[in-house]
């Protein structure tokens, strides 16, 4: 009888309780959801150095700077890219946003002055993207793990046809 009692207190305690749960319920699902940020880990001053393949398949040392500014809200990220070798420069700059998976944006690059749209995916620690232009598109992927970051920019046909950058984050 004590059990029934006890029983009966609990089922009356969680009925009381249900309008929180389900507040609760309500605030945490749309949290849950949510697609994280591929840029949230991004933020900052990049180095490093790789290799570029022109179209003709000779290959050349590259060094290269990125910074990369990420809103408050990990949604919209600001890159600068500056690489050179002996032969080649390139200074890019993009301005992506990412909403639910989707990396959208515009990009320009000054050297050669290109421009065009940005689509792709994103998710935390890889970004895959199409770089759009009238002159030159090329699939970027861009990896990141920690402090560590790699590049790789392929455009065949253009006179840089594949770009290799192995980045490290500035302390």
């Amino acid at each position: 009888m004590e059990r029934d009692h006890v029983q009966g207190r609990f089922v009356a305690f969680i009925r009381s309780q249900t309008p929180i749960f389900a507040l609760v319920l309500l605030v945490a699902l749309p949290a849950a959801q949510a697609v994280a940020s591929p840029f949230a880990n991004l933020g900052g001053s990049w180095s490093g150095a790789g290799v570029i393949t022109n179209s003709s398949g000779a290959t050349e040392k590259i060094r290269c700077r990125a910074t990369y500014t990420v809103d408050r809200n990990g949604d919209n990220l600001s890159i600068a890219l500056r690489c050179a070798s002996e032969a080649y420069n390139f200074n890019l700059t993009s301005s992506i946003s990412h909403s639910n998976g989707a990396v959208t944006g515009i990009w320009n690059e000054s050297t050669y002055a290109v421009g065009g749209i940005i689509t792709g995916r994103g998710t935390p620690g890889r970004i895959q993207v199409r770089a759009e232009g009238m002159i030159v598109n090329a699939l970027l992927a861009v990896n990141t793990r920690d402090n560590k970051q790699s590049v790789s920019i392929s455009s065949p046909g253009s006179p840089l046809s594949d770009v290799a950058i192995n980045l490290t984050r500035g302390k």
